[in-house]
């Protein structure tokens, strides 16, 4: 009797604590792990106020960087929640390529820029509340905010002087996963699209010097997340 009655206990929690895992309204979610931000850019020609004219097959570049990236989210219903997503800032190096001839000593590393990316997304949860697995897809809207903008000594040696990126609108896209390891514990993964799109600008030879780019990363991040 006594191991019939054990048996039925497990059972019956093996079965609720799905239910109590899973994601519902009013919940408040925080998250916190490694965020990349990996900029694929796609750059116009840049503007050489110097030579007067775009300098053809000449594009900006700016390199990846990883930081701590914090969600946080509320639900709005069980399948529905709006997030947050913060980070400390990101720090890029900004460079030139395809200055040709006697302007090839140009390319290289210009010069450092941070960033922050807040965006504020809507997202939608589709499993069922039974499961402790719960993936998800967003969209929202990005604001980039560029500072800290600094050329380096060596392109300020080449005679470039100033750094300024414009700050940015776009759409932001995200799927992700959420798995409880208890009932306020979980492990998450996800992948961002941004849409940012810049000018930047600097001088040379007391001329202006700009180029438009779309930054468009791809962000990725892994962490763990507590439920309120």
């Amino acid at each position: 009797m006594k191991k019939t009655l054990l048996a039925t206990s497990l059972i019956a929690l093996a079965l609720a604590a799905p239910l109590a895992q899973a994601h519902q309204a009013g919940d408040i979610i925080v998250r916190a792990g490694a965020i990349t931000v990996d900029p694929h850019e796609d750059s116009s020609d840049i503007w050489v106020g110097a030579l007067g004219t775009d300098v053809a097959g000449t594009k900006a570049t700016l390199d990846s960087d990883t930081q701590l990236g914090l969600n946080f989210a509320y639900m709005v219903t069980d399948h529905v929640g709006v997030e947050l997503l913060a980070a400390t800032p990101f720090s890029h190096d900004v460079g030139v390529s395809g200055m040709p001839g006697p302007f090839a000593g140009l390319n290289g590393k210009l010069g450092e820029l941070k960033h922050l990316p807040p965006t504020l997304s809507l997202v939608y949860y589709p499993m069922a509340a039974t499961s402790a697995f719960q993936p998800y897809v967003g969209a929202g809207i990005n604001y980039t905010w560029f500072f800290d903008t600094e050329l380096t000594s060596e392109a300020e040696d080449k005679g470039f002087s100033g750094l300024d990126l414009d700050d940015s609108w776009g759409f932001a896209a995200q799927v992700g996963m959420d798995y409880m390891l208890t009932d306020n514990v979980m492990l998450n993964a996800q992948v961002r699209y941004i849409d940012i799109d810049t000018q930047g600008s600097t001088r040379f030879g007391g001329r202006e010097v700009e180029v438009d780019v779309d930054v468009d990363p791809f962000v990725y991040m892994v962490g763990l997340g507590y439920k309120f």
